[in-house]
């Protein structure tokens, strides 16, 4: 009887421990920088984050949000601003910038463009516009491949405010890499 109770305790102990380490979708909360997107979690972490650590990432993302929607390789870019300057980051040491390249390029797009790449009766504006704007303000620079934007048929002109086109995805990349940037594929 002592062992059978004392699985039960370590059982009911472990479902304890365990309940307090998973977060749930009620545990995410608006961010300090970008409140409407990219909501994050309060963590304990075993990992600290050096006073003054500068990070430079660049973000890789190729897969296209669902007409109407959010990309979600944008919103995890903004739960990374967000959860990092809640830490105490200052916004002046994240130097982020995002590489698209695939389907992805459409959700960089005006909405007149953007309308004509969708096969739906009644297309939906992008979603993406505001949130692509306010990153850009906060420096985020964004580098679509330029041979996707030509095997897409992708219009310098009808790209969003601060989009640029670089040679191609892999170009943006080498020279990241070479500027000391860490790839944070998604």
């Amino acid at each position: 009887m002592k062992t059978q109770y004392g699985h039960y305790l370590l059982a009911g102990s472990f479902l304890l421990c365990s309940l307090s380490v998973f977060a749930g979708p009620d545990d995410f909360k608006p961010g300090p920088v970008l409140s409407e997107y990219g909501n994050i979690a309060k963590v304990e972490t075993q990992l600290s984050i050096p006073k003054d650590t500068v990070f430079k990432v660049d973000f890789d993302m190729s897969e296209a949000a669902v007409p109407g929607k959010l990309n979600r390789g944008l919103v995890k870019l903004a739960r990374f601003i967000n959860m990092h300057v809640s830490e105490g980051v200052p916004l002046s040491n994240l130097q982020l910038m995002m590489v698209v390249h695939g389907k992805a390029v459409n959700d960089f797009t005006l909405n007149e463009f953007y309308q004509t790449q969708q096969s739906q009766p009644q297309p939906h504006l992008n979603a993406n516009i505001e949130l692509i704007s306010q990153l850009s303000q906060l420096g985020v620079r964004f580098y679509l491949c330029g041979q996707t934007t030509v095997y897409y048929d992708v219009p310098t002109e009808q790209l969003l405010p601060g989009v640029k086109v670089a040679l191609s995805a892999m170009t943006a990349h080498a020279i990241a890499a070479q500027q000391g940037y860490s790839l944070n594929p998604f």
